[in-house]
């Protein structure tokens, strides 16, 4: 029986999606629910899983293709066997590429598509990846599990100096989202910057004494964002406005706290929330975090991981950053950014000593919040930092 491969439907709001990469060729035979696709909306990729088992007798839509919901994408023959495939795909031009591919996945090593991209975005040598696909051919699953390659400085590129070579390429649908929302951000909203600097010994003096117990009992180590989710929601208690935001002509004011966390991705920036984060323990935010970042690097972020968010955290120290002014993510009113911790000299009871120091932005709406507020706001956050045990007694 010959079934349709269709795309599925697509997330709200979302109207087409571009066919990233076909993970099999005409004549190659799939397992019921083994990824056949990735498709890329502006706000996730989707996978899309064979129905049912058998072998693709046709592919509609190549690579790159631009497909909108329920548009037919390949057939697949259910009665076929593995064996079949090569008379099946006698009917395609692809039927001599099908066979080559088999023939060369006889070979340890070699890596299917996805397998081969995911390899490049973790820097890892698919030559010493043992595959368990089919004539031991290496599977995306495979990479995933192998651990990152250190990262390497980036590679010159292969261009004569005094040549004047351009290179055009279409942005993703991700990077197109996101320069539509900074440009609706920047155009919608009053944003003015605050600033103000931390003292991040303390902190810093907690973490070392309690990382180890905390990782064993836990097992996610401790860093320092938990802490200033912490004091962000500290602060957006005091002051309901910054957790607010503005629908038409009304205010709307959050009685939760979804904190939207900035992740770098292969494929961009993306902002996961975390829920409720009021009622979640340091532990609970450090576990959720490292979750959200494992899914952002092997492109497993759900649409319901992105979507909401009262307040967003930024943090560009960890490329370097010493100070930014970060653009609020509509429809919130506020965002937060974190910037690298130097050690400066300070003047502490008429003394100068030197202490490890993180410079703070707070961007906000001035439409629905004073001035008054987004200073005192980060005065909260930082006196918060300054003295994390009031975080854990919540004064």
């Amino acid at each position: 029986m010959i079934i349709e491969i269709t795309v599925p439907p697509l997330p709200e709001s979302v109207t087409e999606a571009t066919l990233m990469s076909w993970h099999k060729k005409v004549g190659d035979y799939v397992n019921r629910d083994e990824n056949l696709i990735d498709l890329e909306t502006d706000k996730v990729v989707l996978e899309l899983p064979a129905q049912q088992a058998g072998v693709i007798v046709e592919i509609i839509e190549q690579d790159g293709a631009t497909v909108t919901a329920g548009q037919l994408l390949a057939k697949i023959d259910t009665e076929a066997k593995a064996a079949e495939a090569a008379p099946a795909a006698a009917q395609a031009p692809a039927a001599e590429s099908a066979g080559h591919v088999a023939a060369a996945g006889a070979q340890a090593g070699v890596a299917m598509p996805a397998a081969a991209k995911l390899a490049a975005e973790k820097g890892v040598d698919v030559s010493g990846v043992q595959g368990s696909g089919r004539d031991g051919r290496v599977l995306k699953e495979d990479v995933a599990a192998m651990p990152a390659a250190a990262p390497k400085a980036a590679a010159a590129p292969a261009v004569p100096l005094g040549d004047r070579v351009e290179q055009r390429v279409p942005m993703s649908r991700l990077r197109q989202r996101v320069a539509e929302r900074l440009l609706q951000s920047q155009s919608q909203n009053a944003i003015l910057t605050t600033f103000n600097e931390v003292n991040m010994k303390p902190i810093m003096d907690l973490r070392a004494k309690y990382k180890e117990k905390f990782e064993k009992q836990y097992g996610v180590k401790l860093g320092f964002m938990s802490f200033f989710v912490k004091a962000a929601v500290a602060a957006l208690k005091k002051f309901p406005a910054v957790n607010a935001s503005i629908d038409g002509n009304d205010i709307v004011y959050h009685g939760y706290f979804d904190i939207g966390i900035a992740v770098g991705s292969p494929r961009g920036l993306v902002v996961p929330i975390l829920r409720n984060v009021d009622q979640m323990s340091i532990a609970d935010i450090e576990l959720a975090i490292v979750d959200y970042a494992n899914k952002a690097k092997s492109g497993k972020i759900a649409i319901e991981d992105l979507t909401g968010g009262t307040f967003s955290i930024t943090n560009g120290g960890t490329f370097g950053s010493m100070m930014s002014t970060p653009i609020i993510n509509p429809p919130q009113s506020a965002i937060l950014g974190m910037h690298a911790t130097k050690e400066r000299a300070v003047v502490e009871n008429g003394q100068v000593v030197v202490r490890p120091m993180m410079y703070l932005a707070l961007s906000y709406d001035h439409r629905i919040i004073d001035g008054r507020e987004a200073v005192l706001t980060l005065v909260t956050i930082k006196e918060a930092l300054e003295d994390p045990a009031r975080l854990i007694l919540e004064i």
